[in-house]
């Protein structure tokens, strides 16, 4: 072979090298994550009772991915998605305690998919600094509650999933209770929430400023704001969900699969209750308590985000560690990035 001839076979040679590395570069899905881009800032919104499992994905995130710095901004559920609509803050992730949230407030110009993660269920936390705890059941809290000195705490149902599920919780109570006045004696004499009934249904109704009688109610934003009061005494028994409960080491009285918001079975009987956020003019409809996640359409570091949800769903450990049961797989609804294929069932 002369020189010209065995030039343009390696002229050749590389062509086609470059042409084949072309073509397997176009293969790559295109909603894939690289993980050598895994980089920078991951801005993560996220519910108050999420701090405790995603302080440790935080952690473990950032071991696998070292160019990253997770940086997490708790709240109740209904003020980060606010923060999003409405504030126009970006998020890379978001994490609500009613996964429900996401579809409604969210779609379509701010989400179009969603996964649910894991599960929750109301317990009444106490402290030995609590009265009357020698006495408390199941079966007589809200006999407790009425007692002379005993003031009970939840968050505010128009900022937190944790304090519109309260509302819904005391009411629910009566039918199971056989006792018609629990929601009169603990909530409306107590506040200016106000119900509606018809036909063994129920809307709570929440003003858009909730005031409440401090010397026998507790209230502040988000539930995991309510922690260090109740510890050190402030007040006596908070509604607040189990996993935050196991995760601060409280004692807590666990309540009927009826009225805890947290038996599968029971779903038709929580949708007898619903509640109507009047600053908001939305209506939520009570049902078993379902962590749902997303990645916000206007994410600056979207790849992050589908990373950090993805390695969520690898490493279930974390949440199951903080006292928190997941849903395994998670599943999906909408327009669920590739990446998850074979960690999340769609929804029917």
């Amino acid at each position: 072979m002369n020189k010209k001839s065995l030039l343009l076979t390696s002229i050749l040679g590389i062509f086609l090298v470059l042409a084949f590395s072309g073509c397997t570069d176009q293969q790559t899905p295109a909603d894939s994550t690289d993980t050598e881009k895994i980089e920078g800032v991951v801005k993560i919104f996220h519910a108050g009772s999420l701090a405790v499992p995603f302080e440790g994905y935080e952690k473990a995130f950032e071991e696998k991915y070292p160019g990253t710095d997770v940086q997490r901004e708790s709240a109740g559920s209904v003020a980060c998605v606010r923060n999003i609509v409405e504030l126009n803050k970006k998020a890379d992730v978001l994490g609500s305690a009613d996964y429900s949230l996401i579809p409604k407030m969210m779609y379509p110009d701010y989400a179009d998919w969603y996964l649910m993660i894991a599960k929750n269920e109301i317990v009444i936390a106490y402290t030995n600094k609590s009265k009357f705890t020698n006495e408390i059941t199941s079966d007589n809290w809200y006999e407790i509650f009425q007692k002379d000195g005993v003031k009970y705490g939840f968050s505010s149902a128009n900022d937190d999933p944790c304090g519109y599920r309260t509302q819904m919780v005391i009411k629910l109570a009566e039918k199971t209770y056989n006792d018609s006045t629990i929601y009169e004696n603990l909530i409306k004499k107590n506040s200016n929430f106000n119900v509606e009934e018809k036909d063994g249904s129920f809307v709570v109704k929440s003003p858009a400023e909730i005031t409440v009688n401090t010397d026998k109610i507790f209230m502040r934003s988000k539930e995991v704001d309510l922690l260090g009061p109740l510890e050190s005494g402030a007040y006596d028994y908070l509604f607040i969900y189990k996993s935050v409960a196991n995760q601060h080491n409280l004692e807590y009285v666990e309540l009927p699969d009826e009225i805890n918001l947290g038996a599968y079975d029971q779903a038709d009987n929580y949708a007898r209750a619903s509640i109507l956020i009047e600053s908001q003019n939305k209506t939520i409809a009570a049902a078993p308590i379902v962590y749902g996640v997303t990645v916000p359409t206007n994410a600056e570091n979207k790849a992050a985000g589908i990373a950090f949800v993805k390695f969520v769903l690898e490493n279930p450990q974390i949440f199951e560690n903080a006292g928190q049961p997941v849903i395994k797989p998670a599943i999906g609804n909408g327009n669920v990035p590739a990446d998850y294929d074979g960690l999340v069932e769609m929804a029917a």
